[in-house]
Parts: structure tokens; sequence; C-alpha cells
């Protein structure tokens, strides 16, 4: 699907205007009921030892951390040739997978915590939300350098599970902030931009609304963890 990130600013219609409110609002939804299933399998996991144990202990562990990255590598990009249901049901399988990795930072951190970081999360990820929608700048630059960034981020990690740095750990996390908050924003106009590319035809904007779902989710879930590493408060040092 071809779009332009910009071409956004011509469209005045009317009509435009009360389809893409409920264009993203569909996105906003799909992507908070995706976020609660992940925090609700991710607390259960957490707070219940005898799941946890089972779950972090080698082999099912490995399983467990990258059964969420297969399962996108394989139906992260189909999502909007498929039908609503079978779009939302790939959505929810990923949010359950997701959520079972996510369970060990109850393990790691406070409760009290993980809570505060969602909350600050949340709010940056709504500030450059809505300035994705509303801001007549092009951002297609922006995000084109931050996807750059990003592929070095996802090298450095890996280097980082060997070397084991603080400090290059820092060092992930502070741009990994920078990065996903710039994200939000380039991905919301994307999927704006998106919407006025199907010229009106509203046949697909249901599992494409998913589709958009799937990406602010990630952002969302990535910018709260590389914000965990400076909000978290680790339970060994409460």
């Amino acid at each position: 699907m071809k779009y332009n990130n910009y071409s956004f600013t011509k469209e005045a219609n009317s009509y435009y205007d009360e389809g893409l409110r409920a264009y993203m609002l569909s996105i906003y939804q799909n992507m908070s009921l995706a976020l609660g299933i992940s925090a609700l399998v991710a607390y259960i996991v957490g707070n219940s030892a005898p799941v946890a144990m089972m779950i972090f202990t080698p082999p099912l562990v490995y399983i467990v951390m990258f059964a969420p990255l297969i399962h996108i590598f394989f139906f992260g990009r189909k999502l909007m040739s498929m039908n609503k249901q079978q779009a939302m049901l790939h959505l929810g399988i990923f949010a359950i997978l997701n959520g079972l990795s996510l369970g060990s930072i109850f393990l790691i951190y406070t409760s009290a915590s993980i809570a505060k970081t969602f909350f600050i999360t949340a709010s940056t990820f709504g500030v450059m939300s809505i300035y994705g929608y509303t801001t007549k700048k092009d951002l297609t630059a922006a995000g084109s350098f931050v996807y750059m960034g990003l592929i070095g981020l996802i090298i450095a990690s890996l280097i980082n599970l060997f070397l084991r740095s603080a400090a290059l750990d820092f060092a992930v996390s502070f741009i990994g902030v920078g990065i996903f908050t710039i994200l939000t924003a380039y991905d919301t106009q994307k999927l704006k931009s998106i919407y006025y590319s199907m010229n009106g035809t509203t046949a697909r904007a249901g599992s494409i609304a998913v589709y958009g779902a799937l990406t602010l989710y990630l952002d969302f879930i990535n910018l709260f963890t590389m914000l965990l590493h400076f909000f978290g408060i680790r339970r060994s040092d409460d």
C-alpha cells in the first residue's frame, strides 16, 4: 500500500473527517484492549510463583521469549489482508504471548514503580500521538531516521546479551526512549495517511485499524520497558 505521510493535509472533506475519527478511535480501542490483555496476563504470571517458576525456567523460558517475535514476524504484516475477526484473533494471541514475557517485570520491579512507569508512559504516548495526529509537519524524514536508529538499538541490545554492560544497557534505554517517543508521533501520522490512501473505501478499514493498533501497541510497550529502566524500583532495593 502506497501512501504519503503528508498527503492528508490536502483533505478537507467532512466525510473523511468523520470517517477518520471512527478509524482512529477503532485503532485506540483495539490497542487498549491488547494492552489490557497483556497487563492482565503479565500480572497473573508475575504474582503466581508456581506459574512464574514454570514459565521462566529453561527450556520454556526461551519459548516465552521468542514466541511473540515469531508470531509477529509471520502474521504482523498480514493483518491488513485479513478480515477484521482474523486480525483481532492474531492481535489477541500476540498480546497474550507478550503478556507472558512481560510477567518477568513483576519479579524484578515493585508493583508501585511499574504502575508509576505505566502512567508516565501513557502520558508521553498520549502527547506524542496527539502531536502526530494534529501536526502539519511531514514526519517521514524523522521516521526514516529513527527506524535506522532502531536497527542499531536492536544490534546493541543483542550484543549486550553477551557483554552484560551496565553502561551499554543505560545507553540503549536512553536512546530507546527517544526512538519510541518519536516513533509514536510518526506512526500515528502514518496511520492517518494510510486512511486517506484508501480514498474513502472502508471495506478494509477494520483490519487496517487492527494493524494500526498493533503498531501503536508496540510503540507503547517498548517505550514502557525503556522507561522502566529509569523509573522502576527493583525489589532487591526496596
